[in-house]
C-alpha cells in the first residue's frame, strides 16, 4: 500500500479474473458517451437548494464511454478498500453510501482533463428525496480501479500547488490496482496513445464537511 496526503494506492490487489469480470459488468444495452457538468457559477436557487448539474458531452473536456454498474457483488468487493484507505490515510471521513459504479472505456485518443469530482461543501449536496442513499449528501471519497494493461498513455495524474506553482504527479497504475483519494483532489486521465483503457470509478458519499 502507498499512502500520501492526497491518495492511497493498493497495488495489483485484484487478479486478472476479477478484473475481467468487472470489465464485463457493463449494462446489456452497452456503452454511452461520457458527459461532464457544463454549468457555470452558483445560482441563487443552488445556494438555497444545492447544486443541479447540467451534464452534456464536451469533447474538449472528456472523451470516453461509460456504463453503469449497480450489482451488489461489486460494492462488496470495493467497499473494504475504501474503509481501509479512509482509516490508514487519517482522513476518517463520515461515509454513508456509494453512488452507482461507473465503468469507463478510453479508446485511443480518449482522456479526461483536470477536474474535481466534488467539493464536499453544503452547496454540493444532492437534492434527491427519492434516493435516500444520496439525498443531502456529498461526494467525499473517489475510487478508481484499473482493469487492464493493454494500453499506452492514459496515466492517472494529480495536480497540487506549492508556492503558487502547480505540480503534476503521474501515477502509472497496473491492472488490479485501486486508488482512493478525497473527491476535491484535482486529477485527470491523460490521453490514451495506444489500445483501450478500462477502469471502474466509484464515489463514496456522506454528510457535507462542517
Amino acid at each position: 500500500m502507498e499512502v500520501t496526503n492526497e491518495w492511497c494506492i493498493f497495488k495489483e490487489v485484484l487478479d486478472s479474473k476479477t478484473c475481467s469480470k468487472l470489465k464485463n459488468a457493463y449494462k446489456k444495452d452497452g456503452w454511452e458517451p461520457s458527459s461532464v457538468d457544463v454549468s457555470k457559477g452558483i445560482t441563487n436557487e443552488e445556494r438555497r437548494y444545492g447544486r443541479h448539474g447540467d451534464y452534456k458531452e464536451d469533447p474538449d473536456v472528456r472523451t470516453s464511454d461509460v456504463s453503469w454498474v449497480n450489482e451488489q457483488w461489486v460494492y462488496d468487493l470495493i467497499w473494504p478498500f475504501m474503509l481501509e484507505a479512509n482509516d490508514v490515510s487519517g482522513w476518517k471521513y463520515r461515509i454513508k453510501a456509494s453512488e452507482p459504479c461507473q465503468l469507463t472505456r478510453y479508446k485511443k485518443g480518449g482522456f479526461y482533463n483536470f477536474h474535481r469530482d466534488g467539493n464536499g461543501d453544503h452547496l454540493s449536496v444532492y437534492n434527491n428525496p427519492n434516493n435516500p442513499f444520496l439525498h443531502g449528501r456529498v461526494r467525499k471519497l473517489s475510487m478508481s480501479v484499473v482493469l487492464n494493461n493493454s494500453f499506452e498513455g492514459g496515466a492517472f495524474e494529480v495536480s497540487s500547488y506549492d508556492k503558487e506553482k502547480c505540480d503534476v504527479t503521474s501515477i502509472n497504475l497496473k491492472a488490479g490496482s485501486v486508488i482512493v483519494f478525497p473527491s476535491f483532489i484535482e486529477h485527470r486521465v491523460a490521453p490514451v496513445t495506444k489500445g483501450t483503457r478500462y477502469s471502474l470509478v466509484t464515489w463514496f458519499v456522506g454528510p457535507p464537511f462542517e
